[in-house]
């Protein structure tokens, strides 16, 4: 339901932040109300009773306007898409905003739109830097649910030995023999985990390695856990009990360690392992390995025997965050140094970057927030429509002068090196790089394993 709110605090004399002041919300929140965002017929008794009183209305039905609720024309092929409630006046603001863009776009890339701003950047920053190759250890891994393929590159770069890849996505599967011809990789319907008997492996796999579906458990997928078909943790334990590897490393959401799951994080991951495995838990944040994005994930560890567990060290960070008080390890680089963009007296790590895979439309955007915009315009960085290539962002102007960033800026800042080729068309290579582990950081997990190999 869209709403008068605005003009009658134009007629008021009010300003968005003066209103908000007077009722104690804040300004993005009266934006919400008159945009149509926020339904106005949601808010609590209590503080439409003081936008009346602030306005000087004795009806809340004068704010409203006949701006009915339109269902998106776009079907979603995913049952568990839920659309967004938007009146039909936003629905028609959304649909010109994405025709200019795409006009926009079209003459930019046909070389008659303003001219470009920015130099093709030429980034610092090299991610390979971070992940010198180790000696192999003598021990080989299979991996889980390997999309775009960060642990395995991080596995591979510290000397661990590959068996095998398992990944649903096609394009996925082939983004990892594109860049690792001689790994067997399984894609598509061999990909799905739930029809391999692991007892196969069993005594021929010393690790196993892979990042369930984190969907089930994160505010963007609804969080619905056990309820969400996506959830494969069942699969991965169900691996792990039939092939007996010596140790074990699952990747996923920090939000799967809150108290919202700990029933299920009892139930279907620790109770069923910790009969055969000393089970460890550990935080790991990007930026504290040298990647210069903030992305805070947590890592199970599993060790088959006590000595093991006993020999094991746990990763610790090699970096400090952009702009922290020196604590003895190298600073991790600002975005902006990292890409190679000019010096706008403002850096830091970049916000985590977004995957839009699940959703109904084949969105170009890493943004995931409201914070994150705000990160995003003190950066001078443009987060939504990531061009597939550095040309291409260099002759599409954005709107507000911002840097637009490209697809392998977007890998780099995720911690993969630019010689890593994603396949498939922009939205799926992006898809890939943002449900994808940084490499940087699943090098610094599985050296912590292949040590325990080393003589």
């Amino acid at each position: 339901m869209n709403t008068r709110l605005a003009t009658i605090r134009t007629e008021r004399g009010l300003s968005q932040k003066e209103l908000a002041d007077a009722i104690g919300v804040t300004k993005q929140y009266i934006s919400n109300l008159e945009s149509g965002y926020r339904n106005i017929n949601r808010i609590a008794f209590k503080t439409g009773v003081q936008i009346g009183q602030a306005l000087s209305i004795d009806n809340m039905a004068e704010l409203l306007e006949d701006d009915p609720i339109v269902e998106s024309r776009i079907k979603s092929t995913d049952p568990l898409h839920e659309p967004r409630s938007l009146t039909a006046s936003k629905r028609e603001e959304f649909r010109r905003i994405a025709n200019e863009s795409r006009e926009a776009r079209r003459k930019a890339l046909s070389g008659e739109g303003p001219m470009p701003q920015y130099p093709i950047n030429i980034p610092a920053y090299n991610p390979m830097d971070l992940m010198p190759q180790l000696d192999y250890c003598g021990h080989d891994a299979i991996s889980l649910f390997s999309g775009g393929g960060g642990l395995d590159l991080g596995f591979d770069r510290a000397g661990i030995g590959h068996l095998g890849s398992w990944e649903i996505l096609d394009d996925a599967a082939k983004t990892l023999c594109d860049n690792h011809p001689e790994w067997k990789v399984y894609g598509g319907e061999k990909g799905d985990v739930r029809g391999v008997d692991w007892k196969q492996y069993r005594g021929n796999v010393s690790i196993v390695h892979g990042g369930p579906p984190c969907q089930p458990f994160s505010a963007a997928g609804r969080q619905r856990g056990a309820a969400d078909p996506r959830d494969m943790w069942p699969e991965f334990v169900r691996c792990i009990l039939e092939c007996k590897p010596d140790v074990f490393l699952a990747e996923n959401v920090a939000a799967l360690t809150s108290s919202r799951f700990s029933d299920y994080v009892k139930e279907t991951i620790t109770k069923p392992l910790e009969k055969s495995y000393h089970l460890h838990v550990v935080m790991m944040q990007a930026y504290e390995f040298g990647v210069p994005q903030i992305r805070r994930r947590v890592l199970f560890f599993g060790f088959r025997t006590r000595s093991l567990e006993r020999k094991w060290v746990a990763p610790t960070p090699t970096h400090r965050k952009t702009g922290s008080p020196d604590n003895g390890l190298p600073e991790t680089m600002g975005v902006r140094r990292a890409l190679g963009l000019p010096d706008i007296g403002f850096d830091d790590v970049c916000p985590t970057l977004r995957s839009g895979l699940s959703g109904p439309r084949h969105t170009t955007s890493i943004l995931s927030s409201v914070s994150a915009q705000r990160k995003y315009e003190e950066l001078g960085l443009w987060p939504n429509g990531v061009a597939a290539t550095r040309e291409d962002a260099h002759r599409f102007v954005t709107k507000n002068g911002t840097f637009r960033l490209s697809v392998p800026d977007v890998q780099l800042i995720q911690g993969f090196p630019e010689t890593w080729k994603f396949h498939g068309a922009t939205y799926m290579k992006l898809g890939q790089i943002g449900n994808s582990v940084a490499p940087p950081v699943a090098y610094a997990a599985a050296s912590s394993i292949a040590r325990l190999f080393t003589k």
